[in-house]
């Protein structure tokens, strides 16, 4: 189990370079965790967006591995964009009639969780440092430390937190994102 404290991950592990310009305000309860990648080539690159305020999650990990904490978990960050309706997925709605990622989204976000995917008031972000081909529209592999590195802190954070592993999703699941972001991550753990 990981020790947080004030939202700060207090683990060898874990290097701290928070970035307070993506902290968005308050994070009330965690109901989720979203898998990113960067579309950079670097960590550093990913870390100075980040200085500027740009959107960022919460943990960036390096392909080496490292695992940086850039917020506190107790903070909301701007990582999940335009909520997808999760009714669809679960087969319990009918598919929109129309393509309408905007009014969709308020629709979904007005919903209680877990009526809705975790969305950026109540889910923590994790960023894997990978390329991104816009050629072929496809993300550089994970690396086999990223997701080592990935296997450990999602089995953490599931335990810390007490978040439910059905509640950890790839960031093309719960938004309109490109479909192989995050596709060779692999998180399973045992669950809690």
């Amino acid at each position: 189990m990981l020790n947080i404290t004030d939202g700060k991950i207090v683990d060898a592990k874990v290097v701290l370079q928070l970035q307070p310009l993506i902290e968005r305000g308050p994070m009330k309860q965690v109901n989720g965790i979203i898998v990113h990648q960067t579309g950079g080539a670097t960590a550093a690159s990913a870390l100075a967006s980040y200085a500027t305020g740009a959107a960022g999650a919460h943990l960036l990990l390096d392909r080496d591995g490292t695992v940086y904490q850039t917020a506190r978990l107790n903070q909301t960050t701007w990582h999940v964009g335009k909520l997808r309706p999760r009714c669809v997925a679960e087969l319990k709605c009918p598919k929109p009639k129309k393509w309408d990622p905007v009014g969709t989204h308020a629709v979904e976000r007005a919903k209680a969780w877990p009526d809705r995917y975790p969305s950026n008031a109540d889910a923590i972000g994790i960023e894997l440092v990978s390329k991104f081909d816009v050629k072929t529209r496809q993300y550089e592999v994970v690396s086999p430390q990223q997701n080592a590195a990935l296997k450990w802190l999602v089995e953490e954070l599931l335990f810390s937190l007490k978040v439910p592993m059905t509640e950890v999703f790839r960031h093309p699941d719960v938004s309109y994102k490109e479909p192989s972001e995050a596709a060779s991550a692999d998180w399973q753990v045992r669950t809690p």
